[in-house]
């Protein structure tokens, strides 16, 4: 058995067994890496003259972390989010070179499953409880084989360990529902981690957005689990002296590399071997950014004491200077050396030809668990979400009475025939612009979903059929039947139960065709705006060939072949043929004519038939011209949805 598979098995018999173990008795893991260096990739220019560079983000970073509170501090910049992601196995590989062991051994392929992270932008269901988001975490990562109860009384028990009891019950929170306090949220994310038990538990800046005391609060609790052997590390940026008091190790960044490593206790003194002593009350933290960034007061006045007219541009060490000198100090310092020591006999025996080169995602549960909860949460959020559930069936009944009452009691005469195809032209187009609405269905959640795909709650698959189904049937097929019920009688269409129930399905049909092509679209955009800007242009082209705008038969033939991409086009082509087929439309004229130079007026009658008007327009009015645009809706629709999976499946997972 490889150290690979010994290593999976032992982190999986963690995970079994995590409901009988407290987290008060957890025993950490040691995370050593060796020679970590990362590169991006930058571009710059225009088309052909575009350049492709690589950017340094860390170089040579070595180490390990024991149980207790590990913190990443540097500058902004310095690398330490994208070092705490590369330990974390949350960075993409490419450009990614040295090792991350665990324990002695490789990271497992799914080790970014087993351990915590919590992300720097809190990522929790808002509309929910913290005791839902908590059981919602239970449910998915802990496996089947425990207990719906042990998993309650183990969320339970976190509860009361977060200091969570008294808003257990309350909303998290979103923009338009008042929640509970930044720490409070802070604390349920770190919960949502700990459901597992992890053995290693990073934290991504876990003060950002909070104020002093809760910053301090958070730090308290973290510090209470690192002393109970938990493996915590963090990256954080400016932290208080209350908050820096409470690091076990510490390790300071500079552009990537590091300028010290060990026992955060010590750092002080060691900065002080270097020449770089810190005034009396000055917070260590901000001492340390003042050195990297050049800035320290106290070596100007170290110098100033020793020279007493100094030319403070010509004295002065650039920051690149400063950098480079830190990086030399530190390679020099007995921490290093102890370091090195420590790292040369982790990896003494150990092969590495076994190391997983690709990385995986495990789940605890199956797809049909999976779907059942994600089903449930995803419901309950459109429920407790009024803006988006019942305003837009508020919407649609308001424009169904304005367009009830606009083209109210349409007459069988020429006038009618004009009235029914603006009436059936805008009930189209509405159902398709009504569709943009689910442009915000991926990307509102983007950040929610990837933390939990990635962190091994659910599958994509899950996620996308759970998110389909609540969007067509809470926001495109219930508005799309008041909508039916209330214009179709009003306008005073075919009087017929099928000639009904044939425009109800096609106009709901339009709606999932314009929303599925409005998920490929912005399936894989950041910014609601840009994804309206793609979909407002393609509705657009799409309206001029739907065949009231053009005569389509007239169109020039290398331009015709645009109405097959026409959503617009199916629909109405579809509503025409159920309403306007066996009509008869007629219109009373007065004419003369002289008879013995007398004058004899009578009344005519002009009729024309449903069945003409069609064949003018270029419509197949049979019952396969009729169905045919169903089935073109149907396929576009799948088509639409395939290329919103596979862009959600293949969706950027690593920053």
């Amino acid at each position: 058995m490889t150290d690979t598979t010994v290593q999976i098995t032992r982190f999986d018999d963690m995970r079994n067994t995590v409901s009988t173990v407290s987290s008060s008795s957890r025993k950490g893991s040691t995370v050593s890496f060796h020679k970590i260096n990362y590169s991006v990739k930058m571009k710059s220019g225009f088309l052909c003259k575009r350049k492709v560079t690589r950017k340094d983000i860390l170089i040579d970073v070595n180490g390990l972390m024991k149980p207790g509170l590990n913190a990443i501090l540097g500058a902004t910049g310095s690398g330490k989010s994208s070092f705490l992601d590369v330990l974390a196995a949350r960075k993409d590989p490419a450009g990614l070179t040295g090792e991350v062991l665990i324990d002695g051994a490789p990271q497992p392929p799914n080790f970014k499953c087993l351990s915590g992270y919590v992300v720097q932008d809190d990522v929790v269901m808002g509309t929910l409880t913290v005791r839902e988001n908590l059981r919602f975490s239970a449910a998915l990562r802990l496996p089947k084989s425990i207990k719906q109860r042990e998993k309650d009384e183990k969320v339970e028990r976190l509860i009361q360990e977060l200091g969570l009891s008294k808003v257990a019950n309350s909303r998290v929170g979103t923009q338009l529902i008042r929640g509970i306090s930044g720490g409070e949220r802070k604390r349920t994310n770190i919960g949502m981690e700990l459901i597992i038990d992890p053995s290693v538990l990073f934290l991504d800046e876990p003060t950002t957005g909070l104020d002093a005391s809760t910053a301090n609060s958070v730090l308290m609790l973290l510090k209470r689990m690192a002393n109970n052997g938990r493996t915590i590390i963090l990256s954080i940026h400016q932290p208080r002296y209350s908050i820096y008091r409470l690091f076990d190790s510490l390790t300071l960044l500079v552009a990537g590399r590091q300028v010290y490593h060990g026992p955060a206790q010590n750092a002080l003194k060691y900065f002080s071997e270097i020449g770089y002593t810190c005034e009396p009350h000055n917070n260590p933290a901000d001492f340390f950014l003042d050195v990297i960034n050049g800035d320290s007061t106290a070596v100007t006045l170290n110098r100033l004491n020793h020279y007493e007219e100094v030319d403070q541009e010509q004295h002065a060490p650039t920051l690149k200077g400063i950098e480079d000198h830190l990086v030399e100090e530190y390679k020099k310092s007995p921490d290093y050396k102890q370091t090195q020591n420590e790292l040369e006999r982790i990896i003494q025996g150990q092969d590495y030809s076994t190391r997983p080169k690709s990385r995986t995602i495990t789940y605890s549960t199956s797809f049909f668990h999976q779907f059942n909860w994600v089903l449930k949460r995803t419901f309950q959020n459109l429920m407790l979400n009024p803006q988006t559930s019942f305003a837009q069936i508020g919407v649609m009944v308001f424009l169904a009475l304005i367009v009830g009452a606009i083209f109210f009691g349409v007459e069988p005469n020429s006038s009618g025939i004009q009235n029914r195809m603006g009436a059936l032209f805008f009930i189209t187009t509405n159902q398709c612009f009504s569709s943009v609405s689910s442009a915000e269905l991926f990307i509102t959640e983007r950040k929610l979903f990837v933390h939990e795909y990635i962190s091994g709650y659910y599958r994509v698959s899950v996620y996308f059929l759970t998110k389909i189904l609540s969007d067509i049937l809470t926001l495109r097929t219930i508005p799309g039947i008041i909508f039916s019920c209330v214009a179709y009688w009003m306008i005073g269409l075919k009087a017929t139960a099928e000639a009904f129930f044939i425009f109800l399905f096609s106009i709901i049909l339009v709606s999932y065709t314009a929303t599925a092509m409005t998920l490929a679209i912005s399936a894989d955009q950041t910014v609601v705006a840009i994804a309206n800007i793609f979909m407002t242009i393609s509705f657009v082209f799409m309206m001029i060939f739907s065949g009231l705008l053009v005569n389509l038969p007239s169109v020039a033939g290398w331009l015709n072949w645009l109405k097959y991409f026409s959503i617009p086009r199916y629909g109405l082509a579809a509503l025409q043929i159920n309403e306007f087929t066996g009509l008869t439309f007629c219109d009373s004229r007065n004419t003369s004519s002289s008879v013995v130079q007398l004058m004899v007026c009578f009344v005519s009658s002009i009729c024309s038939t449903g069945d003409d008007f069609l064949q003018d327009q270029g419509i197949d009015h049979s019952t396969w011209g009729l169905w045919q645009n169903h089935l073109a809706l149907g396929i576009m629709t799948f088509i639409f949805l395939a290329i919103a999976y596979l862009k959600l499946r293949f969706i950027k997972k690593f920053t």
